[in-house]
Order: structure tokens, then sequence, then C-alpha cells
């Protein structure tokens, strides 16, 4: 498999009518250094962070800094137009050299980007995404059909998660942090065995499978990506649990019957928020009359698109919803929140886990697919990782029940109990 399903990553260089590498032979003019100096000083004295233009000599990083080299004035001109759409494709495409540590350049940038918060803020709430059916199945296939054997290179070998991890010991390894994520939805849900539970967004079906095989529970995973549903019906079948649970390659808007337990984990960021009132209202119609259910979602403090290269080259039609806007999934439709929790932290480590483990298995990564392809996925898990550590995104989990329930724990002891 010798290709990207990212194409095109850059814009080619006929289309501005000149050849880059010949500019790149000129001399930067006194506009163009200027142009520097201003990004420097709003990066600040104390920032590791130093821009060289093209011929200038190459820097080697030392006591910590970071240097970023512009390959040509075209360069620096789509930096400065639009740097969080322009930045991803000329890192992918090598137009723009980091030398240093690349999770640290990103967070430099993301607090060099904070004072447009109240613009963005004031944009997103003008905006109610609400992707249809098509919609959704075109982007779920654009981030996870590209092949199960690329994640395996790099999730966790037991559960193959592609969620926030819980790191209820920071020494855990990914896998024990994701089992342990596992464990820590089921106790927030009080699973039993015998019960049925609906999951909207299976995966690789790692949780329908957990929460069948250590909980008792009977599953109905609904789930858009025909690799995934694939690869978890081949797994369920190994295990033996084709009786117990059942993945439907279908929305979950089709979603029919009634449930003990309603499960989302990593699901809503596809939803749109135009879609929530409509999901409430397929939860609440699908739970019993003693009911719960738990949505697990990336999320922000406010309202703010994703980041523009990402929606347009690893994870479109994504948006990650504030509280505020997730409220719409319950108010509207009955439901009581019960338990919030936001692990922002541990999806950072988790994210930390992954890259590690992409570096090392970057040479297979580079095999099925292209040069752009490895920088690109490089620069969004560091980039992911920069996003949580300086809270751009937040990990919410959200407990709920119908409105009027009494069988609710009066504490969390339950959640941080040992299992017998």
């Amino acid at each position: 498999m010798n290709r990207s399903r990212m194409e095109p990553l850059g814009v080619p260089e006929s289309d501005y009518g000149y050849s880059e590498a010949h500019e790149a032979r000129r001399d930067p003019t006194a506009l163009d250094r200027w142009l520097v100096s201003q990004i420097t000083r709003r990066l600040g004295e104390k920032s590791p962070v130093r821009l060289t233009l093209w011929n200038e000599p190459d820097l080697t990083p030392r006591d910590g800094t970071i240097v970023v080299r512009l390959k040509s004035r075209q360069a620096l001109l789509q930096l400065l137009f639009n740097p969080d759409l322009h930045f991803g494709d000329l890192f992918s495409t090598g137009r723009i050299e980091v030398r240093g540590d690349l999770v640290r350049l990103l967070e430099e940038a993301y607090r060099y980007t904070s004072e447009n918060t109240h613009l963005a803020t004031w944009l997103a709430r003008g905006r109610r995404l609400a992707p249809d059916l098509s919609e959704s199945k075109r982007n779920i296939h654009h981030h996870y059909d590209i092949g199960n054997e690329f994640y395996k290179l790099w999730l966790d070998r037991e559960a193959l998660q592609y969620t926030c991890a819980y790191y209820a010991d920071p020494a855990m390894t990914i896998e024990q942090a994701q089992q342990a994520k596992m464990h820590h939805v089921c106790r927030k849900l009080r699973l039993k065995p015998g019960e049925l539970v609906v999951e909207a967004g299976s995966g690789w079906g790692g949780f329908a499978i957990f929460m069948a095989k250590n909980y008792g529970a009977q599953v109905r995973s609904f789930n858009i990506s025909r690799e995934q549903v694939a690869y978890a019906r081949s797994w369920a079948e190994r295990e033996g649990l084709t009786k117990q649970v059942e993945f439907i390659e279908d929305d979950y808007r089709n979603l029919t019957g009634t449930y003990d337990v309603f499960v989302s984990i990593g699901m809503l960021e596809h939803v749109g928020a135009g879609n929530y009132r409509e999901l409430g209202g397929l939860m609440s119609r699908a739970l019993t009359p003693t009911g719960r259910g738990l949505v697990h979602t990336i999320g922000r403090d406010v309202p703010a698109a994703l980041n523009a290269w990402i929606n347009k080259r690893i994870f479109p039609g994504a948006y990650p919803p504030t509280l505020r806007e997730m409220m719409d999934l319950f108010e509207p439709n009955g439901l009581s929140v019960l338990d919030v929790e936001n692990i922002r932290l541990h999806y950072a480590k988790t994210l930390e886990a992954w890259l590690a483990r992409y570096e090392e298995n970057v040479d297979a990564v580079g095999s099925m697919f292209d040069e752009a392809f490895v920088r690109a996925w490089r620069l969004y898990l560091a980039g992911s990782i920069a996003a949580f550590t300086t809270g751009k995104l937040q990990l919410f989990q959200v407990l709920f029940a119908r409105s009027g329930v009494n069988e609710v724990p009066w504490t969390r002891a339950d959640v941080y109990a040992e299992r017998p």
C-alpha cells in the first residue's frame, strides 16, 4: 500500500506560477526579515523558538531551543496568512523544517494564537454542524478506514483503543491504562451481568468485547466504518462471544430497541452540535425507565472550530463540544446529569504513549504510505498532545440517567473500589 488517503497534502508549486526551489536561492528581503521579527516579538523573549530563513545558516538546537526553518518566501507568507491551515501542509511537505521538541513548539504556537480566542469563540457560536448520514460516512471512512494494520502499529495491543486511556497510576503502560479506562467506565455505569448495552461507535470492538467478557453484558454496537466492523466481528468470533456481542454496520441514528445502558466512547466528536437534540432524544427512547448512560468525548471550555488543518487533512467534520453545548443532549430529553469528570491530562499522556510507539514503527508507516503522510501524522499526534497540555482541548466523561431515577449511587466510592 504505497499511497496516502490524505492527498493532496500540499499545494503544487505550479499553482503559484513560479519555482519555489528557484525562489529559495534568492536572498530574503528586508520585508521578509521584518515579518519574521514580528513573529519572534509576539512569541516573547523567553520563547525557545528560533525562526530562520532559507539562506541563513542551518542552526543546531541547543539548550532546549527549537529551530524552525522557513525554506521559501511563499512558506513564510502562507504561515503568516493562515497558520492554522498552512503550517500542517508546510511541515508535511518539508517546506518548513523543525529541529528540536515538536510538542514544545506546538505548545508555544497555541499560546501564540491565544489572543484570537475571542474571535474563534464568536465564529464557532454561529456554527451548528449537523452532518447527515452520507457526510458522516465519508468523514469516518477518511479517518478510520485507512487500514487496520496502520493503527495496530501504535495503539495498545490488547484492546486497540483509539480513545483516552485512564492512568490510575502514572507508571501504567498504555495497555494497562486502556484496561483501567474501560473498568472506570463500567464502574461508573454500575454494569451488571445480563444487562443490555447499546454502544454508539464501536471502534475496533475492544470495549464491547471487554464489557461482555469482564461484566457479563449483552452488547449491541453500532459503527459505520466497514473495516472496523469486519475486524470487530472477527475478534468476537475468535473470543466465542458472537451470541453475546453484536456488531452492526449502521449509523447510530438507526438503532432500535430498549436497553439498560447507553454508552458512547469517542463518538460525539463526529456527531455535530446541530444533531445533539436528535441524539439525546434517541438516547432517551433507547433507555429503560431506570436506564443510565455515559458519553466520553473530547471537548472544549469555550466554543471553537477544530484546527483547520486537522479538519481538512485528518479528521473532517469533527467538532469538540463544550459542556454547555452537550446539555442539548440532556435538557430537552428528560435526562439528568449525574456526574462529570474531566480527564484532560490523561489524554495528553495517552497521546505521548501513542506518539512514542508511532516513532518506534515509523519505518513501517513509511512503507505503507508516503513521507508526507508520515510527517502529517507525527504532527497530528504531537499537536494533540499540545492541545491537551495547554487546555485547548478537554476530555469529558458525563454520566446520566432519566430525570427522577433514584437508583443511583450515594457516593463515588464504588467507582474506585477494587474489583473482587
